[in-house]
């Protein structure tokens, strides 16, 4: 999917693009990036969605909305606002409300899932993408992340997206993996702080699901 420039060098860019092209994404589309960080989904929705379309770029922390203001400079449709997942409030509905990396973080995941529910028009859609993180490896042993309150979330995520009242459409489940120098081994060091050296590693399995808000009547 070329039109993901902005993900490039992203080792999960595929799980993205292939949602993405499963929904249709096209100019002029509303989105919510939850969970935005730096900004390198957002950017990329801006370049899909046009100029006729918005990008609300959401996230807990204040400093990020310095990140996302120089990542998308050239995007005056990207609008970074500052607020936690389980406190999301958008402008207006939106077409698509998108996370990554962001329910294994949060206090409750369903509570944020609903939220992203609520903020999407009748019909709209909701794409979460979390990982498994114990089923990683690195030289054969399982991938921790002790800092995340729910390391694996992405294994009850057909289950979130369900119980917050949308129907699931499509789940799935990928893992980069490779040996030696290149972008999976730089993305675990960049992580972990740890080079894995030439240790085979596969990175946690990312889970996608794609939910959709009922029609109204």
């Amino acid at each position: 999917m070329s039109e993901l420039k902005g993900l490039r060098d992203d080792v999960y860019r595929r799980p993205l693009a292939t949602a993405l092209l499963r929904l249709g994404l096209s100019e002029g589309w509303r989105c919510a990036d939850v969970g935005a960080g730096g900004g390198d989904v957002s950017v990329a929705l801006a370049e899909m969605v046009g100029r006729d379309g918005r990008v609300y770029a959401v996230d807990s922390d204040p400093a990020t909305r310095d990140e996302v203001a120089r990542a998308a400079a050239a995007h005056t449709q990207v609008i970074a606002l500052t607020q936690a997942g389980e406190d999301l409030s958008l402008p207006e509905a939106v077409d698509l409300a998108f996370c990554r990396f962001l329910l294994l973080h949060v206090i409750e995941p369903l509570d944020v899932v609903r939220k992203m529910a609520d903020a999407v028009r009748p019909g709209g859609w909701v794409v979460a993408q979390e990982p498994i993180t114990s089923a990683g490896r690195i030289g054969g042993d399982p991938f921790s992340m002790p800092h995340a309150r729910h390391a694996d979330v992405g294994a009850v995520l057909p289950a979130l997206v369900r119980d917050a009242g949308l129907a699931v459409v499509d789940a799935w489940a990928e893992a980069p993996a490779g040996v030696g120098p290149g972008p999976v081994t730089e993305y675990l060091a960049t992580l972990t702080g740890v080079d894995p050296g030439d240790d085979p590693v596969v990175l946690p399995p990312l889970v996608t699901v794609i939910g959709q808000r009922g029609r109204a009547g």
